[in-house]
């Protein structure tokens, strides 16, 4: 009888071990999968952004926040006239990310083989006219800043802001006669406010940035010219991790509120 009974229990046996040493297998490799998969590489660094001076007052808040749900980074800022901000990087200046104001200096990096990958179009503007708080050359319409002894003040024809300005000239048939054209937009709003001129023309968004300070007359003929921002990493960047997740958060939701909460469109 016993030597009936020894093979079935030796193989009771063997088949208990092997279920043992699956389940001890199974019970071991998982938490390491789980472990590994759930692990996300940190952020760290610096990346230097040129953008677009219209652009000052949403990516410092945005660059702050990124700051802060990423601690170790560092977003440095430059802003200026996306003519000039794309003569800087042409000529080797250090940056990482260009955001620009128009499509058209966006390509001349493309074109120039400077960007990694291609750009993304992140929101869109439109002029507004700007004026005194008290309006003293009582402004009304795109026509009234043609009218003799009217100091109206443009972005240069380079620059996006006065690309736009050229191109309502145009649809409109109207001829303005600027006592100055400046290299950013900001710089247009600053003669403005300080009351050298009667009236500039800025984006709505600079108009809405400056408060009290001026006071905008929106005016239809705007819709004609409106300008596509993008955004790309600089193929130059020692930081494309960084750069892109930069990217990523302007791109992103949390991107879109701001800059539609500071008026900018949706491209």
């Amino acid at each position: 009888m016993s030597i009936a009974r020894t093979p079935f229990a030796a193989l009771l046996a063997a088949g208990a071990l092997t279920f043992s040493l699956a389940g001890c297998a199974s019970g071991t490799a998982a938490p390491t999968a789980t472990g590994t998969a759930s692990e996300s590489p940190k952020l760290s660094g610096t990346v230097t952004v040129f953008a677009a001076a219209s652009l000052k007052a949403t990516f410092t808040k945005l660059a702050s926040d990124f700051e802060a749900k990423n601690p170790g980074t560092k977003i440095t800022l430059n802003f200026a006239g996306s003519s000039d901000l794309v003569t800087q990087i042409t000529q080797g200046a250090p940056a990482d990310v260009f955001a620009s104001a128009d499509t058209k200096n966006m390509t001349k990096l493309a074109d120039a083989k400077l960007l990694d990958g291609t750009a993304t179009n992140f929101a869109t503007n439109v002029l507004e006219i700007a004026v005194p708080p008290s309006n003293p050359a009582s402004i009304a319409s795109f026509a009234d800043l043609a009218k003799p002894g009217i100091k109206v003040v443009v972005c240069a024809p380079q620059v996006p802001c006065g690309s736009a300005t050229e191109t309502i000239e145009k649809a409109t048939g109207t001829t303005l006669a600027p006592v100055s054209e400046e290299s950013s937009v900001t710089d247009v709003l600053g003669k403005v406010t300080s009351q050298e001129a009667d009236a500039g023309l800025v984006y709505v968004t600079d108009v809405k940035t400056a408060g009290d300070k001026v006071k905008g007359i929106p005016f239809p003929e705007s819709d004609k010219a409106v300008n596509t921002y993008p955004i790309a990493t600089v193929g130059a960047s020692k930081n494309k991790e960084l750069a892109q997740a930069f990217i990523a958060m302007i791109t992103g939701s949390e991107g879109k509120k701001v800059l539609n909460d500071a008026g900018f469109g949706t491209p």
